[in-house]
């Protein structure tokens, strides 16, 4: 098994990416959800098309404030990592050139559009990207998370 794994959604504008990360997260066996700002909960019908029932198997929190979520989890012993393709002002390493410290990972996923939030940027400890060929410089936040939890739980674990 890989790392004590748990996420950190940061405004995630779309219900239906929201439950496609429920479903993610289950197949990945994460260990949490942590649903900041404008992400959906599970209270919301319509997110439960998407997530096919893993709403109810994925333990969740909600929280208000990004920022203060993830002070909560460094104080209980997580490190930050954001998913993350335009930080330019931080230091960027490919997904499949890292491999998860030892010891209880966040991972920080911010909205479609603008990214992980800046403050919440300053609280991690790395910034990952997926390397991209073609001409788009990123992919759906939902297919990005689905790739970066099965990596992190998955490959990144092997010798």
């Amino acid at each position: 098994p890989g790392p004590a794994l748990v996420v950190l959604l940061d405004n995630i504008r779309s219900i239906h990416n929201v439950g496609s990360m429920f479903r993610s997260a289950d197949g990945a066996g994460l260990a949490h959800l942590h649903l900041a700002g404008i992400t959906a909960t599970p209270q919301q019908p319509r997110l439960a098309k998407a997530a096919l029932g893993a709403q109810q198997t994925v333990a969740w929190t909600y929280h208000r404030n990004a920022p203060d979520a993830a002070a909560e989890l460094q104080a209980d012993g997580y490190r930050l990592w954001a998913l993350e393709r335009t930080a330019e002002t931080f230091a960027q390493s490919s997904l499949y050139e890292s491999r998860p410290p030892p010891g209880p990972l966040a991972l920080v996923v911010g909205n479609e559009r603008a990214g992980v939030d800046p403050a919440l940027l300053a609280r991690c400890d790395g910034v990952l990207s997926l390397p991209m060929r073609g001409g788009k410089s990123s992919l759906n936040v939902a297919v990005a998370f689905g790739i970066a939890v099965y990596h992190l739980t998955f490959a990144a674990v092997r010798p």
